[in-house]
């Protein structure tokens, strides 16, 4: 059990790593302009390179951080995004949660903790600014996001994702409920902190948002967990709405994760008392 743990946290941050030169690629093409081709083959080992980069530069610690809880909530943030994996739907796999479903909700729910922690610990206001706007986001979707996962779970009567997965072999429940499906999906993008709804981290508003004060292997730490999670909420929308065999999951798994830098690509950031009307 702990060597598969192991594997699966080592390939999703590989996953992460090559995510990221994808997205960068595929803004380059929105955007009528190269992106990244220098380092290796086409830049395929640019991912590498920046990693290089991150983790050798200095830390400083500010004078006026709260050292302690400033330097944790980092890791906190990055043991979150990998704790949530353990639920991955691997159909030959001989360990499983019960219910990975409550598991999940469970789960999601503490990485707002980490945001609110760095943002009061680096004592900044416009840091302090984007840990509220995570608690208010967190607080205003989180009953329809809620509600949205027990769909799947009164269809399939399980609180398992892979007994959901398994379910819908003769019955896809993104046909049924096609704008369940839309509105979970417009949640998982305030949850993931993207565009349009990257008010956590909005740089023209809070110059970065909760992670202002923070540079070097523990910016990386934040970066990485966003990463993570993005892949991760794609796997949970392609299991709990479209459930196909593992041999198409992964594809399934790409193209929404796909749709997370079209939409970054083709919208502008929405407003947030708006966000906040929406939900």
């Amino acid at each position: 059990m702990v060597l598969s743990l192991l594997m699966t946290f080592i390939f999703i941050l590989l996953g992460m790593a090559f995510f990221t030169l994808c997205e960068r690629k595929l803004l380059a093409g929105f955007q009528l302009r190269k992106g990244p081709n220098k380092v290796g083959f086409i830049g395929l080992l640019q991912p590498f390179a920046d990693a290089g980069k991150l983790f050798t530069k200095e830390y400083i610690i500010l004078v006026l951080n709260n050292w302690f809880v400033c330097f944790l909530a980092p890791f906190f943030i990055m043991f979150i995004a990998l704790f949530r994996w353990t639920i991955y739907p691997i159909f030959f796999n001989y360990y499983y949660v019960e219910f990975s479903i409550l598991f999940f909700m469970c789960v999601s729910r503490l990485n707002v903790y980490g945001v609110i922690i760095a943002g009061w610990g680096s004592n900044s206001k416009y840091a302090l600014l984007g840990g509220v706007r995570a608690i208010a986001q967190t607080i205003s979707y989180e009953i329809r996001f809620s509600f949205i996962l027990l769909i799947p779970v009164f269809l399939s009567k399980s609180f398992r994702i892979l007994l959901i997965c398994k379910s819908q072999h003769y019955r896809v429940y993104l046909i049924s409920f096609l704008a369940g499906f839309f509105i979970w999906f417009t949640i998982v993008l305030a949850e993931t902190n993207r565009a349009p709804f990257d008010f956590v981290e909005g740089e023209s508003e809070l110059v970065r948002g909760f992670n202002v004060e923070y540079g070097g292997y523990i910016f990386a730490l934040i970066f990485i967990a966003e990463y993570i999670n993005i892949l991760f909420m794609s796997v949970i929308t392609v299991s709990i709405f479209i459930g196909l065999p593992c041999i198409i999951l992964p594809f399934l798994v790409l193209l929404v994760s796909y749709i997370f830098i079209w939409i970054r690509a083709s919208f502008p950031r929405y407003r947030y008392d708006l966000l906040m009307k929406l939900t």
